[in-house]
């Protein structure tokens, strides 16, 4: 297996949800609010919104910047900011799942599970990079 070729494949797959997630929620941040996993029946805050929209672009481009140069320090700092994001955001969810259904709620969990699995495997397999590039 080639480290390197599976840890692009998987920032590029990290990269295209940011950006898809970010370009959304600041272009369209009603839109995006009115997903019950994002709004969870509470009120639109339209700043909230677009922060989120701001912060999923900022972690795309140190993603880019990881699938680009893929020194092992670059992808673990990239999926390192990711997975204190994603843990944290996996968290806050559980705790809030009395704003949804059954269905709504399981299907979240498994999506930020996702979220937190992807990122946290291909952490594990920087550890057969070399220092400057993958083995």
């Amino acid at each position: 297996m080639n480290v390197r070729v599976v840890l692009r494949g998987g920032l590029g797959f990290l990269v295209a949800t940011e950006l898809l997630i970010g370009c959304w929620a600041l272009l369209f941040p009603r839109a995006f609010f009115a997903i019950p996993w994002v709004g969870m029946r509470m009120d639109y805050n339209e700043h909230l919104m677009l922060d989120y929209g701001a912060l999923s672009l900022a972690l795309s481009v140190v993603l880019i910047a990881a699938a680009v140069a893929t020194t092992r320090f670059l992808v673990r700092i990239a999926l390192g900011s990711y997975l204190v994001f994603a843990v944290a955001h996996l968290v806050i969810h559980a705790r809030l799942l009395h704003h949804l259904t059954q269905a709504e709620g399981t299907s979240l969990m498994i999506a930020l599970g996702a979220a937190v699995a992807i990122p946290a495997a291909l952490f594990v397999l920087t550890s057969r990079m070399e220092d400057g590039h993958a083995a």
